[in-house]
């Protein structure tokens, strides 16, 4: 049963805090990593055998495959995912940033470009469920930034076929190359290359330890959105809230994963004692009823704070990677929020709608980074490049300038470098 907590109780940093698991993810993935550069896709072969009990003669899905799977798929369900996908292309969209030029002194340019990596890596979940949702908010965005290519690895099923949803949410997306490949294999494939899987300069995507570690150690040879952690949902809720909504919110991402968290934070001690009732009732008629049992067991907290300002102040003490505001005037506190991956307004907005359908992507930061990053976005897929272009005239004004500073930091030839275009 889900504990209730006077805040003061439990400190900030134990709120989302979960058991640390006992496998050593470090060694096994790093060994994972060197098979791969070592002996590319005889290794990813092997290991999908090993880990998905899946037997391939070829990595690529096929446009075959494609079609086979999209005709497959309820033209309902095919519809819902077009709709979602018009809505996430909306938001992003406006994300999209443009170059910009300085002229405005004689002789003297500068700026900068905008520009997209050229192949972008996207991590899609298997094993305990099929995730269609992450195949849009990923490569979306991506492909509104400009990316050459986007390049999906996700498990396969024992079939040897990835999931029909998967790759029905890929075709809508417009993802260019499907790799059925999962695991730490799969984003050492992104980071190194094999023979079938093209290197990549980004990889994002959610996944499960052995993925975020996998991300981890691949860092620096290319860049990646984030280390992801477990789910975790952080409701503020007031006495007017419905137990039941609230319950069902939680139990919406305690049904993810074990190690997920849900944390309820209400001034209401009586509204406390209703949700942790109703969990009760709603648990064991849940389908990953067992998931959802450990997670809201183990990780799962009520806290009962002095007022809603108090609950709010605790919320961005935690950084919650979901935050529900089940409050009349949702907005009245908007700006007092400083930390949280995505916030969920009023009581008509479960956390569910930004994970399929809103438009604002569901990729978001964990375990309190959103103190410091970001949501998945549209400046996940570029870089800036600036550039700086000086006529000789307009070097000689500013020409000793440069010397001087460089002299104060000891650096001759960089001074010297500016000076002698005007000596002489």
């Amino acid at each position: 049963m889900i504990r209730i907590l006077k805040y003061g109780e439990v400190a900030n940093a134990d709120i989302f805090a979960r058991a640390v698991p006992e496998v050593n993810v470090e060694d096994i993935v790093t060994d994972i990593i060197k098979n791969v550069r070592a002996n590319g896709d005889k290794a990813l072969l092997e290991y999908t055998e090993k880990f998905d009990k899946a037997k391939l003669s070829s990595l690529i899905v096929t446009k075959e495959e494609i079609d086979e799977a999209v005709a497959s798929v309820d033209e309902k369900f095919i519809e819902i995912l077009k709709n979602a996908a018009a809505n996430i292309r909306k938001f992003h969209e406006k994300q999209v940033r443009t170059s910009f030029i300085i002229n405005d002194e004689n002789g003297i340019v500068t700026g900068q470009k905008i520009i997209p990596v050229d192949r972008a890596g996207l991590y899609v979940p298997g094993g305990t469920a099929a995730y269609p949702s992450t195949v849009l908010m990923d490569s979306i965005p991506a492909k509104i930034a400009g990316c050459k290519e986007v390049v999906m690895v996700t498990p396969p099923m024992q079939n040897g076929r990835v999931n029909p949803v998967i790759l029905a949410a890929a075709s809508i997306a417009g993802v260019d190359t499907i790799v059925k490949v999962g695991g730490a294999q799969a984003i050492a494939a992104l980071a190194y290359g094999t023979e079938s899987v093209p290197k990549v300069d980004k990889i994002v995507g959610p996944g499960n330890a052995f993925v975020a570690e996998a991300k981890k150690q691949v860092y620096g040879v290319v860049s990646i959105d984030m280390i992801a952690g477990p789910s975790e949902i952080l409701i503020v809720a007031d006495s007017a809230s419905n137990p039941s909504h609230v319950a069902a919110d939680l139990l919406s991402q305690a049904e993810h994963d074990k190690m997920a968290s849900a944390v309820l934070v209400t001034d209401s001690p009586d509204l406390a004692k209703k949700v942790q009732a109703e969990l009760e009732v709603q648990i064991p008629k849940l389908e990953r009823s067992e998931i959802a049992r450990v997670s809201i067991d183990n990780n799962g907290k009520i806290i009962v704070a002095d007022s809603l300002d108090a609950a709010i102040e605790i919320s961005n003490e935690i950084a919650p990677e979901h935050l529900e505001l089940c409050v009349d005037n949702p907005f009245d506190y908007l700006d007092a929020i400083r930390h949280a991956g995505s916030i969920f307004m009023g009581r008509n907005c479960p956390e569910a709608l930004g994970d399929y359908y809103a438009g604002p992507n569901h990729t978001l930061p964990t375990s309190g980074t959103a103190k410091f990053s970001s949501p998945l976005s549209v400046d996940d897929f570029v870089k800036k490049t600036q550039y700086t272009y000086y006529t000789k005239d307009a070097l000689r004004k500013v020409a000793r300038d440069v010397e001087y500073f460089a002299t104060k930091e000891g650096l001759t030839a960089h001074a010297k470098s500016a000076v002698i275009r005007i000596e002489g």
